[in-house]
C-alpha cells in the first residue's frame, strides 16, 4: 500500500469535549450531549449538555476552593492569572481556530480576538494586588479611633457568560471575579461553548487550583436556574441573559438575598474598568481604639 493511500485510509480523531469541574474533566452525569455547529451550520462537535446536579456538584467544588484562593496573597493570585495568559500565548493557533469556527470570522479578525483576551488576563492580573488600594483606606471619624475599610471577595459566583462572545467576552467576566479572590461557576455560551471549554484545559495546566474556576455547557436556562436559587452561591452575574431569563432569575436570586449584576454590554474591545473588579468585593471596616501617649494626653 502506498504512503498516500495509507494517509487517505486513516480516520480522523475527533476531539471529545467535557465538563471542567473541580479541576477535573467529567462529563455530564446524566450521558448528555448537543451538538454545535459553526456559523454556516456544519457540525463541529458534541458539547456536553450539563444538568441540574452538574451544576450543583460545581458549586461544592467552587466553594471547597474558595478558601484556599481568597485566602491567597493579592500578588500570588496575580502570578497565577498571569501564568494563565502564558499557557493561552502557548496555544494561540488551537484558539484563533476554535473562536473563528464559532463566530464565524476571518483568521486574522479572530487572532485579534484570541490576542484581546490574551492581554486581558495579564491586564486583570496587573489589578490583584493594586484593587484594595483603590477600594479601600483609613477614614476619619470624630473620635479616638482608627477606622480602616478593605475589601474582601464576596464568595462563590454563577456567571451567564456573554452568547455572542465566546472567548473575548468569556474572559472579560471570568478575569476580574477570580482576580479579587471570588470562585466561579460559569454558564458557557450555549451556542458556541467549545472556547469555553478549552479554556479549561488551559487552567488546569496552569497554576490555578482546582475549583476555582468551573465550566458547564448545555441550556444556559436549564442550568442557571438551579443556580441562581442555590443557597451556596453568593452573586450572579447574568450577562449573557435575555431580559425574560434574567427576571426569573433575579427573582429566584433574591432567595437569599444574592448580589445580582443584571445584564450590561460586556465591552470587548476597550480597555476594561475596575467595575467587574468591584462588583463582587464587600467592604469591611474595622474600628480600633487609639491609645494615649503621655501626660499632655496626645494620641496615635
Amino acid at each position: 500500500m502506498s504512503e498516500k493511500s495509507e494517509r487517505t485510509a486513516r480516520l480522523s480523531v475527533f476531539k471529545t469535549y467535557k465538563l471542567y469541574v473541580g479541576g477535573k474533566f467529567p462529563r455530564s452525569e446524566s450521558g448528555r450531549v448537543y451538538e454545535v455547529t459553526d456559523s454556516k451550520g456544519n457540525w463541529l462537535a458534541n458539547a456536553p449538555l450539563a444538568s441540574r446536579k452538574d451544576a450543583r456538584d460545581a458549586v461544592v467544588a467552587a466553594r471547597k476552593a474558595f478558601g484556599g484562593w481568597s485566602g491567597a496573597t493579592a500578588y500570588n493570585r496575580g502570578q497565577v492569572l498571569y501564568r494563565v495568559a502564558e499557557m493561552l500565548e502557548g496555544r494561540r493557533e488551537q484558539f484563533v481556530r476554535e473562536v473563528a469556527d464559532a463566530e464565524g470570522l476571518s483568521k486574522s479578525k479572530a487572532a485579534a480576538v484570541v490576542d484581546a483576551a490574551v492581554d486581558r488576563w495579564v491586564w486583570y492580573a496587573g489589578w490583584t494586588d493594586k484593587i484594595a488600594q483603590v477600594v479601600g483606606g483609613a477614614n476619619p471619624v470624630a473620635g479616638p479611633f482608627f477606622n480602616l475599610s478593605t475589601p474582601e471577595p464576596t464568595g462563590v459566583v454563577t456567571v451567564l457568560a456573554p452568547q455572542d462572545s465566546s472567548f473575548l467576552g468569556l474572559v472579560s467576566v471570568i478575569a476580574p471575579v477570580i482576580a479579587t479572590g471570588n470562585t466561579v461557576v460559569v454558564i458557557a455560551s450555549e451556542r458556541s461553548p467549545l472556547p469555553a471549554l478549552s479554556l479549561g484545559e488551559v487552567l488546569a495546566t496552569s497554576d490555578l487550583p482546582g475549583g476555582v474556576v468551573n465550566v458547564l455547557t448545555g441550556r444556559t436556562a436549564e442550568i442557571a436556574a438551579p443556580l441562581a436559587s442555590h443557597q451556596d452561591v453568593n452573586a450572579i452575574d447574568l450577562a449573557g441573559a435575555d431580559d425574560e431569563l434574567a427576571r426569573e432569575l433575579e427573582v429566584a436570586a433574591a432567595d437569599n438575598l444574592k448580589r445580582v449584576v443584571r445584564p450590561q454590554a460586556v465591552d470587548h474591545w476597550e480597555t476594561p474598568g475596575i467595575e467587574r473588579l468591584t462588583a463582587f468585593l464587600e467592604t469591611k471596616t474595622v474600628w480600633h481604639p487609639t491609645g494615649a501617649l503621655g501626660a499632655a494626653g496626645s494620641s496615635y
